[in-house]
């Protein structure tokens, strides 16, 4: 594994959250997987694509490429979510599939090694994006393509606004927010932001453009609370009310999902719709 430039990213994904994303890697799939079908279809994979996956996560989209590709390769900074993806890979009898642990801002991939780079939401925690997508370009090979899915606006994403209720219900004072352009979960919903980045980066043709999906987050209001009480920022709330003792606090969180939650249970569980950007390119 190459030394990470983003320690903190490193840590929370070998640590907390990359336990609990590898523990719920089947859940977290049924939010995100409305976006593999757009995904794929715009990485346009045969049977003679080199695919690169960026930030894999427990590798259902290394493995839906795999299925067609001529070899795939998943690189995760998170040790527990390879883990979980190298065995789902030999569970399903897969091949031409390999996973590395690297942070891809300076992970030594080997140069025009592939013809296309893809992401799930991998790409966004970048501290320096710039310097991460030069390095994806030199493992891609001239005209290569790149096809990511990235969030977009906050405001058209449902599980925000269910954070926001949350908030409320529990009178947690708004953050002060992060720069616009720093590492981040929405550090590539401007367009013009990541037209600007990739074109540093080395590629052209770049186009972007809105792809929704409402995923699934659980049975019920219940179920779906617990899901978010697990993540990043549901147990970030926790230490908001109780730095000290932030368990203590997680009956009251969890309530306050619940509650924000029940208006979104249907026939078919929580559903709640995530707005992303597709994002396509070619190498120069």
């Amino acid at each position: 594994m190459s030394a990470p430039v983003d320690t903190a990213q490193s840590e929370a994904w070998n640590g907390e959250e990359g336990r609990h994303w590898s523990d719920h890697q089947d859940r977290w799939n049924a939010v995100n997987e409305g976006f593999n079908h757009p995904l794929l279809t715009a990485a346009a994979i045969d049977a003679d694509t080199r695919v690169l996956d960026i930030g894999c996560g427990a590798g259902q989209t290394t493995r839906l490429a795999a299925r067609t590709a001529a070899a795939t390769l998943g690189l995760d900074l998170s040790g527990p979510m390879l883990a979980t993806a190298r065995a789902l890979a030999a569970a399903e009898g897969l091949e031409r599939i390999a996973f590395e642990q690297g942070d891809a801002q300076v992970h030594p991939l080997p140069a025009a090694a592939f013809d296309v780079a893809i992401s799930r939401f991998g790409i966004m925690f970048f501290a320096d994006p710039v310097a991460a997508f030069a390095n994806i370009a030199r493992a891609l090979r001239p005209g290569g393509r790149l096809a990511f899915v990235c969030m977009a606006d906050p405001a058209r994403t449902e599980w925000i606004a269910v954070h926001d209720t949350v908030r409320g219900l529990l009178a947690v004072p708004a953050e002060e927010p992060g720069p616009a352009d720093g590492p981040g979960m929405f550090s590539l919903a401007d367009p013009d932001l990541v037209r600007r980045t990739l074109d540093a980066a080395g590629f052209d043709r770049v186009r972007t453009e809105p792809v929704d999906a409402a995923g699934r987050f659980g049975r019920d209001a219940q179920d779906a609370a617990d899901l978010l009480l697990g993540s990043g920022p549901g147990r970030h709330l926790l230490t908001l009310l109780d730095p000290g003792h932030p368990d203590a606090a997680a009956p009251r969180v969890r309530a306050a999902f619940t509650t924000a939650l029940t208006p979104h249970q249907g026939p078919d569980g929580v559903r709640l719709r995530t707005a992303a950007h597709l994002v396509t390119a070619v190498r120069r």
